[in-house]
């Protein structure tokens, strides 16, 4: 029971490590509220990514477009709120379904032309960088209107007024640890109901604690400074979402299918080209909404937006558990594997460590992460 709990959790595990590790070396900065923030101010792109970047690798395939992709929404909105003074909401939704296209059109070629991924989405990288350069003319465009730069920097506003602390974020760290405890209680019922092995109970008890205490004292961090940051609402919203699609649908099923043996899924009636066209759709959209966070983020549109996003994303899938073969990943496991590289940049950039080192070190550590994959795998087989 503990070895199959170490294997399943090990990136939990090596996550609260590495914070550890990181909140000694840097004297207790690491987890100040003020910098807790930062970590999902800073990461919150990178996330948005990976959770569509993990659907595109289950089914087998790689997205090298996204990077790109999100540079040239966010200067889309540059142009249409800074330039044209559009509306935010109307500029919003003209850049998500901008980026549907495109995910549109390179799930087209991969999908009913059978263009291997790698190929297209190398193509698309270079021509909405491009594509970028020639609309912004080599420039920036700022500011952008503060409405939308709440949407990356804005807080949830305390309704409680509870002065130096957020009551608000206390109150909602308080139904959310709640709301896990109801459902995991529902959840073990339910599997006990029809058979199926359950952890036992001293086990269970001790998991539901341990993470009620972790949303608390996260969401206390967090009050202590200015609350909940919009982003992570946005995250939170999308991680639910996902998760939910990946493990409790139809839709779910035919991606897992389709990455564990696309012939095999094809012969039993599933339509694998229509699946993976429509996994490029969504990665398109959540490309667009991580440019368009960005920008806001950034409060610019810039023609090196976006740059190494699409690596950052595929490490965090991997390091999340993702197979290099496909059929194998989950969405937790994108964020789990977005969070030890934001904190591992976060960590290495407060010990004043210069952007060679921190590259050499991620690619260490995404190189083990493989290899970890693949040892599993042939030792499973």
């Amino acid at each position: 029971m503990i070895k199959n709990n170490m294997r399943s959790y090990s990136m939990v595990i090596a996550l609260i490590l590495i914070m550890l590790l990181f909140q000694v070396l840097t004297g207790g900065i690491l987890l100040r509220p003020l910098n807790i923030t930062n970590l999902i101010l800073q990461n919150s792109y990178i996330l948005v990514l990976a959770v569509g970047m993990m659907l595109v690798i289950i089914t087998g395939h790689i997205d090298l477009s996204v990077g790109s992709v999100a540079a040239f929404v966010g200067a889309l909105a540059g142009i249409l709120m800074v330039q044209h003074h559009a509306s935010v909401w109307l500029t919003v939704l003209i850049c998500l379904l901008l980026g549907a296209l495109i995910g549109a059109w390179q799930g087209f070629w991969v999908a009913y032309v059978k263009i291997p991924s790698f190929i297209v989405t190398l193509a698309g990288m270079l021509l909405f960088r491009g594509l970028t350069m020639v609309i912004l003319e080599g420039q920036s465009i700022a500011p952008f209107p503060k409405t939308f730069q709440n949407m990356s920097s804005g807080f949830l506003p305390d309704v409680f007024h509870g002065g130096e602390i957020h009551l608000f974020t206390i109150v909602i760290g308080f139904a959310a640890s709640l709301l896990f405890v109801v459902l995991e209680w529902r959840k073990r019922n339910s599997q006990k109901k029809y058979g199926f092995a359950v952890t036992p109970a001293a086990m269970f008890a001790l998991k539901l604690a341990v993470i009620a205490a972790v949303i608390m004292i996260f969401t206390y961090i967090l009050a202590t400074y200015e609350g909940i940051p919009t982003i992570l609402v946005i995250l939170v919203a999308l991680i639910i979402a996902y998760s939910f699609v990946a493990n409790r649908t139809v839709v779910g099923r035919h991606i897992y299918a389709i990455g564990g043996n696309e012939k095999a899924a094809q012969l039993s009636g599933i339509k694998t080209k229509r699946v993976t066209f429509w996994v490029f759709v969504n990665m398109g959209v959540l490309a667009a909404l991580s440019g368009l966070i960005f920008a806001a983020r950034l409060n610019a549109a810039t023609p090196k937006a976006g740059n190494l996003f699409e690596l950052d994303a595929i490490a965090a899938c991997f390091i999340g558990g993702a197979s290099a073969y496909g059929g194998i990943g989950t969405i937790s496991g994108a964020i789990i594997g977005g969070l030890v590289m934001g904190v591992m940049n976060n960590g290495m950039s407060l010990l004043g460590l210069g952007i060679d080192w921190q590259q050499a070190i991620k690619g260490l550590v995404l190189l083990i992460a493989v290899a970890f994959d693949i040892y599993n795998k042939n030792k499973a087989a």
